[in-house]
Order: C-alpha cells, then sequence, then structure tokens
C-alpha cells in the first residue's frame, strides 16, 4: 500500500557560498508543491539563482503554530513540502524543530536533504577538539536562565558551540570570561564567503580586541571545554577551605567509619590518606 501522505524535507541552504547548494536539495526544491520559507524576501533571491519557480509560503518563529498546523494539513492531504532557513539547515536553532515535531505526531514522514551548517563549519575550522562538543545556540536573552547556562558551561568538558550577534559580541566574550575564566576560543565569521575568518585567540584577548575593532556580521564562538585536571583542582580547592575537622564530621555524619572518612577527604583534597592522619593527630 502506498503512503498516501506527503513528505516533509528538511533542505540545507547555502551559509554564505551559493555553490554549497547541493543538487539534490535543487532537484527537491524543484520538486515539491510548495516551499515554506523563513524570510521569503531574502529566499525568492536564492531560488532565481538556481532558477526555481516552486510557489512559497512563509515559515517562521512568529507564525509556526498556526502555519505550521496549515503545513501538516497540506502534507497529510498528500502534497510534499520542502523547508528552508535564511542559512544553513533547518530545525538548528530555528522554528523548524516546531514543524518536525508536528509532522511526527500526525504521523507524516520527514527527512533530511543535508548541507551547509554553521556550527559544524565553525566547528571543524577552528582548531579545538572535535570529538566530543555540544551546541548552546543563542545563549538566552533571559537573565536567570542565561545565568543557569553559563554555570553549566563552567564545567563543561567538551567544545562549546555558540551564536551570537556582532552587537551582543563584546558583552558576551566578557560574560564568558568572568563566569568561565579564561579559555581558547576561535571566533568565526564570515563562513564560506570570501573574508572567513578563524580567528583564534583567548577570552582575556577577545574581549579588549573587539572593544577596538567593531563586530561586524554573524558570529560563531568555538569555545575550549574545562580541562578535568583543571575541574579536580577547582573541586580540591574548594575543599581545602573548609577545616580538616568539619570535612571528617562531613562524612562521618553520613554513617562512614573514621577510617573510611579519612579515606574520602584524602580523594577530595588530592592528598594520601596518611597526610590526613598525620594533620588530624596534630590538630589533636
Amino acid at each position: 500500500m502506498t503512503n498516501s501522505k506527503g513528505t516533509l524535507y528538511l533542505c540545507a541552504t547555502p551559509i554564505g557560498n551559493l555553490e554549497d547548494m547541493t543538487f539534490r536539495a535543487v532537484r527537491i526544491l524543484k520538486e515539491v508543491d510548495v516551499i515554506a520559507a523563513e524570510d521569503t524576501r531574502n529566499s525568492v533571491k536564492l531560488l532565481n539563482h538556481f532558477d526555481i519557480h516552486t510557489p512559497m509560503t512563509s515559515y517562521h518563529e512568529f507564525n509556526k503554530i498556526d502555519k505550521g498546523q496549515y503545513l501538516v494539513k497540506r502534507l497529510l492531504e498528500g502534497e510534499n513540502i520542502a523547508l528552508i532557513t535564511d542559512a544553513g539547515m533547518p530545525g538548528i536553532s530555528d522554528p523548524g524543530e516546531e514543524l518536525v515535531r508536528m509532522c511526527r505526531d500526525a504521523g507524516v514522514p520527514v527527512t533530511a536533504v543535508p548541507g551547509a551548517c554553521a556550527c559544524v563549519t565553525a566547528l571543524v575550522i577552528s582548531g579545538r577538539p572535535t570529538r566530543r562538543f555540544c551546541f548552546e545556540a543563542f545563549l538566552p536573552t533571559d537573565k536567570k536562565e542565561r545565568r543557569a547556562v553559563l554555570e553549566e558551561l563552567k564545567a563543561e568538558t567538551r567544545t562549546s558551540i555558540i551564536y551570537e550577534a556582532p552587537h551582543r559580541l563584546v558583552k558576551t566574550l566578557q560574560e564568558l570570561l568572568n563566569e568561565l575564566g579564561d579559555r581558547k576560543i576561535t571566533v568565526c565569521k564570515e563562513l564560506t564567503k570570501k573574508h572567513e575568518t578563524g580567528f583564534e585567540t583567548t577570552l582575556k584577548e577577545a574581549v579588549p580586541y573587539y572593544e577596538q575593532n567593531e563586530p561586524r556580521g554573524e558570529y560563531v564562538l568555538v569555545l575550549e571545554g574545562c580541562s578535568r585536571q583543571q575541574m579536580e583542582q577547582e573541586a580540591q580547592d574548594a575543599w581545602k577551605e573548609m577545616s580538616l575537622g568539619d570535612h571528617m564530621k562531613l562524612y562521618e555524619e553520613q554513617g562512614m567509619n573514621r577510617k573510611d572518612a579519612m579515606k574520602q577527604v584524602a580523594k577530595d583534597r588530592g592528598v594520601g590518606k596518611r597526610e590526613i592522619y598525620q594533620a588530624l593527630l596534630e590538630e589533636e
């Protein structure tokens, strides 16, 4: 039995260089019944360049619920729809993820036509470790939520990728420096374009640099993760602010015998058990 439902195609579009448009993406955009675009005024330039004449409709943050329901209805009726964003992969830090959820809930097939993606492009040219990474997109504007995310990044050992607009770049770099301490960072912009840059620096150096050189364009920040050694050292320093007696009491009140408590205290402080035993004798 053939599936009478249409398919939602998530089509990646170039993030700067038009030559990054894939042959498959051009074909799909020509074949679908309608293209849902973040900004039709922007997307029409792309479609004209590739001689694509498929009808467009807008789908963006401010109409994603009502328009999403409308698009799902058309998909259920058997039409095929392509979703594109202004640049890059739909669903990555944009309302496309909401449409995908709605399609999944309705049993509508969803597939991707992969291509350019700013976060991955920045990561692979950054020189930062790529085996493990996390993507934060734009940091929250809500102060409480933003503080919570920064606190999480403080202990994040993976490479972190953050998007930022030019008018907020200096403020964000300063916040990262204040909360995380100095870290290596690669500041990327103009990705895939003629004047692409991957500025490898540190947070401490980046703040005054961009205070003196006005940021222009959209930025992708690829931030070094916290080293496990640094985390262990910070944890040990925190324990050392507590008196040895209080540290022992903490574990003994949890039910540990004195020997096990000494072993755990030694581990917390990064010293030998004998050193803890001797220090306790001297306190007595």
